[in-house]
């Protein structure tokens, strides 16, 4: 069996750039634990929240994730001069750039090493820290539901 990439480890310091959270469109997914630590943060009901800060997306197979909004601009919803749920910011959010689609292989790696400038510098994560982002991400499934 072949070694991941990563065996060794890889090195990650978030720069506060926010370049992960503006300018461009993104998705974030949200988990029902992510769900639930924003609306005890926004001290609104689920479905006031749901309202107020998400839209579904399309997902191109007959059904839809819950996402957060994004502002005209491309900028998250939570977005106002840094991350305004930073403390309750969903695990898309706190595991980047540990995520399965950018540890497919060294190239994916490498080429979000060119738009982060915290990729390949700062903190060594061990195999060990990534793989449990990974774990994680498979044992909390993104709100899905039927397109409608």
């Amino acid at each position: 069996m072949n070694e991941p990439f990563y065996a060794e480890g890889l090195h990650f310091s978030c720069q506060r750039c926010s370049l992960c959270c503006r300018h461009d469109p993104g998705v974030v997914r949200l988990s029902e634990r992510d769900l639930a630590s924003l609306i005890e943060w926004a001290g609104l009901s689920r479905e006031r929240f749901i309202e107020r800060y998400c839209r579904w997306v399309d997902r191109g197979d007959g059904t839809e994730n819950l996402c957060l909004l994004e502002k005209k601009n491309y900028d998250c919803v939570f977005w106002d001069q840094g991350c305004t749920a930073y403390e309750a910011r969903p695990f898309q959010c706190s595991s980047y750039p540990f995520w399965p689609s950018l540890l497919r292989d060294e190239d994916w790696w490498a080429a979000n090493a060119a738009d982060c400038p915290g990729v390949n510098k700062g903190k060594l994560h061990d195999r060990a820290e990534i793989e449990s982002f990974l774990e994680r991400r498979k044992r909390e499934p993104y709100i899905m539901r039927k397109k409608v």
